[in-house]
């Protein structure tokens, strides 16, 4: 265990980092996990509730640097991409 002052403000600080970015991780996740979901169903009203969700929740992870930005953006690219595709196919009609 560390003695110095500064060395235990250190411990201190990253274990209240270490909480908070698992806690952002797994906002992450879950918003991701109902998106895909919903994407795989095809069911355009889920789709549309849970993509602005899915991308605010990346965009505020990659600002506090709980996954790096160019991820975060990427991320949010692939999702909005299949997401539109998966509404595009359930307004078509169908044959």
């Amino acid at each position: 265990m560390a003695n110095h002052p500064s060395a235990l403000k250190r411990v201190r600080q990253s274990e209240k980092r270490r909480t908070r970015n698992r806690a952002v991780a797994s906002t992450v996740r879950t918003a991701i996990k109902k998106l895909t979901t919903a994407i795989s169903d095809e069911a355009s009203e889920p789709i549309k509730n849970h993509l602005p969700g899915a991308i605010s929740t990346l965009d505020r992870a990659g600002s506090k640097g709980v996954i790096p930005k160019k991820r975060a953006s990427r991320k949010i690219s692939r999702l909005t991409k299949s997401a539109n595709a998966a509404l595009a196919a359930a307004s078509a009609p169908s044959s």
